[in-house]
């Protein structure tokens, strides 16, 4: 199959291209310059695997939770080039992504949610195919959901942000801790690719983000003290 996967939830643009046996990526941190810079990155991978939009089977993207503008971002993009050339698009969990990424089989999964939250969730590996333990959500670091069991591996950049608070909380769970793990567009393919190989993938004029938190804006005076969504 020819498929595409992107994202842009985090500070980094990622996207991946998939042609056969053969894969093109690219992976940068882009702050908040994403916007400008997806189309053309995008057009650059599809060169070099020597096809065009239309040739491709289908697109997966990084639906969020993460950045407002960075899923927004994200989506938007596979929606018009899922339109403009009638592909069906999967969007899948950035956090579900971030586990996927980071190898391991027992992950706990928090991204910087900014505004001192993150977002949370907790996974299981079994047969191949991932099976949330814990569901996507939004809260306080000192908040986290509690897990059972041991040999849990923290990833993303929630463990970065608070590791000190988490380190507390899943002192009994922990195994190892990955801060640096962040989505990519290589583990979106991957958790994709069944969807567009099944036939199951949306049309592009349904695909959606994943908003967890309410709160879509920052007031004047957030804004002036630096705060981010």
């Amino acid at each position: 199959m020819k498929i595409l996967a992107l994202d842009t939830s985090t500070e980094f643009l990622s996207l991946a291209l998939q042609v056969g046996d053969k894969s093109f990526s690219h992976y940068q941190n882009v702050g908040q310059t994403a916007s400008q810079l997806i189309l053309p990155r995008i057009q650059v991978l599809l060169d070099e695997a020597e096809i065009k939009l239309s040739d491709l089977d289908g697109i997966a993207f990084g639906a969020g939770p993460g950045s407002f503008t960075g899923v927004r971002i994200a989506c938007g993009v596979a929606q018009g080039l899922g339109f403009g050339a009638n592909l069906p698009v999967a969007g899948i969990n950035t956090l579900m992504a971030a586990a996927e990424a980071s190898g391991k089989d027992r992950v706990i999964a928090c991204l910087d949610a900014r505004m001192g939250e993150i977002y949370h969730a907790a996974y299981v590996k079994q047969n191949g195919a991932w099976h949330e333990v814990s569901a996507t959500t939004v809260c306080k670091p000192e908040a986290a959901p509690a897990l059972d069991g041991g040999d849990w591996v923290g990833v993303g950049s929630g463990w970065a942000a608070y590791g000190e608070v988490l380190s507390r909380i899943y002192a009994k769970n922990l195994s190892q801790i990955l801060p640096d793990i962040t989505p990519t567009a290589e583990a979106i393919l991957q958790l994709g690719l069944p969807a567009l190989a099944a036939g199951n993938a949306k049309p592009a004029s349904e695909a959606a983000p994943i908003y967890i938190r309410n709160r879509v804006a920052l007031t004047t005076r957030e804004r002036e003290l630096g705060q981010r969504l």
